[in-house]
């Protein structure tokens, strides 16, 4: 899980590059980068830790230009070394810069095809430098030219689709040309781009959450299609083409239950609305399974879960109430590396409100249950405070396989829906009842009662159903092996010394 962005300007780039990654944080808290070109020479700063820690004044001094890219990590392939903080560099053809969301599920393949067939050398083990030398080497196979022309650009990127599978939303930089930005033929990870009107001209500007536009003052113009590419010039011309042959709109549904912000549109679909539906959903599905329930009130695990809630807690006509105060400097306690990790960091992220939880029976809600951690010790927070019942309520379905397209759930082993029944979970969080949203509610949540075009989503998280069709039982074991904690622990040991080749700025 990345979060991206792109901007061609008609004057510096550097502070808006630096805020729009500020408002995309939620997204990866691991490692940050930004990289702008001034006229043909590319200027480069990345590093790990958050964005306000990375970038210092002397850093955006030197970012100088009216075109850039910038990127907020969390490693879902490769290891968390500075080295493999993006933005990646490739200087032929015509030097291009690239950051990449999401992951592809032929790596392997690919990294033998590029350096047996294309002759391409690979530094790192992140999968967004594969990315970056699949597009470099499929803009020489047409006839080289020192103008760049659009379709040349727009054949690479079909040849990008042919080759590569998995989820993945890109931007990328051409010094002395523009800004390319292409989705997965299916759509997974999200990606939109807008355009602001200034006196020297109009603007571009694409990221992985519309929030980002905003922010910046920019109007969102639509979502890139699945498949399709776009092409902003430094001219300020715009391009567009759907470059698959083949294209499926499938989004990822775990986007709205936990990662987007809620004042984000992907795909057309409000998240906050969408998540004020599920708790609605979930509502109904207790009333039917529970009608004489003893809720004394409904208390949301912050910040993800409130719009549900609140929402479930209208519709069940039971009080809703902060509970618990949230530690904002503590990061997302889902994607720390490391159970041990993860499990200290609830603690001190999140406190009870004693006196709203003494001599109460009181009902939690959260977004998901992905590996139990969490929820187990919220529960206990809440008994240590005083509660007399303690419900449980997902607004998500249980999560009981990995997720192979960007997102840390690599390990079947680690989720606590896998192999186990509700009440085995419920028995293991310690609460004294369950509920979980059906997915067939959870995707008509997100559909807006079919008022969206969006027709299917990825949810193979919930359902094993991997839509790219490659995901086989020996790439999920393999993935396991690479992937799990400790793996994981012993790759950041091996890498500790891996080269960072270009980071002058």
């Amino acid at each position: 899980m990345c979060g991206i962005v792109g901007i061609v300007g008609t004057g510096p780039v550097n502070q808006a590059l630096y805020d729009a990654l500020l408002v995309l944080q939620h997204r990866g808290q691991d490692a940050a980068g930004i990289v702008t070109c001034e006229h043909r020479k590319l200027h480069l700063r990345k590093a790990n830790g958050l964005a306000n820690d990375v970038f210092q004044t002397e850093h955006m001094i030197n970012l100088r230009g009216n075109m850039g890219l910038g990127h907020v990590r969390y490693p879902t392939a490769g290891c968390s070394s500075s080295a493999e903080a993006q933005p990646f560099y490739v200087n032929s053809p015509y030097g291009i810069v690239l950051a990449h969301n999401g992951n592809l599920t032929n790596e392997k393949q690919l990294k033998k095809e590029l350096f047996r067939d294309d002759l391409r050398h690979i530094n790192t083990g992140s999968d967004s430098e594969v990315l970056l030398n699949i597009f470099a080497h499929e803009l020489t196979s047409y006839p080289r030219k020192l103008k760049l022309k659009e379709n040349a650009i727009f054949k690479a990127v079909e040849r990008v689709h042919q080759r590569c599978r998995g989820g993945y939303a890109a931007v990328a930089m051409i010094p002395g040309y523009g800004v390319v930005a292409f989705r997965d033929a299916h759509g997974i990870r999200p990606v939109v781009f807008g355009k602001r009107e200034t006196l020297g001209g109009v603007e571009y500007m694409v990221a992985s959450e519309s929030v980002a536009l905003d922010t910046l003052g920019f109007e969102l113009v639509r979502d890139i299609l699945p498949g399709e590419a776009i092409i902003l010039t430094n001219e300020g011309k715009f391009y567009s083409r759907v470059c698959a042959k083949e294209t499926i709109a499938s989004p990822c549904i775990f986007e709205f239950v936990y990662f987007a912000r809620p004042d984000s549109i992907i795909d057309d679909i409000f998240v906050h609305k969408a998540r004020q539906r599920m708790g609605i959903k979930l509502a109904k599905k207790i009333k039917r399974e529970w009608g004489a329930h003893d809720i004394d009130v409904v208390i949301p695990i912050p910040d993800t879960s409130r719009t549900a809630a609140l929402s479930l807690a209208k519709q069940l006509k039971v009080r809703y109430t902060e509970g618990f105060i949230k530690n904002r400097y503590i990061g997302r306690t889902f994607i720390m590396p490391g159970q041990q990790a993860r499990k200290k960091s609830v603690r001190r992220k999140l406190n009870p409100i004693d006196v709203e939880f003494r001599r109460k029976n009181v009902l939690l809600v959260d977004d998901s249950i992905v590996r139990g951690t969490t929820s187990r010790q919220i529960v206990q927070m809440a008994r240590e405070a005083g509660a007399k019942k303690v419900y449980f309520a997902s607004a998500a379905p249980p999560v009981r396989y990995p997720n192979v397209y960007g997102i840390d759930m690599p390990s079947a082993n680690e989720l606590i829906a896998h192999g186990r029944d509700e009440q085995q979970i419920c028995s293991y969080i310690g609460a004294d009842k369950l509920f979980y949203q059906y997915l067939d509610d959870l995707i008509r949540a997100v559909q807006k009662k079919d008022k969206t075009r969006i027709k299917r989503f990825d949810t193979s998280v919930f359902n094993g159903e991997y839509i790219t069709g490659d995901v086989t039982d020996g790439y999920l074991a393999n993935l396991h092996a690479c992937r799990n904690d400790g793996a994981k622990d012993e790759q950041e040991v091996d890498r500790a010394d891996l080269l960072d080749l270009h980071n002058n700025a």
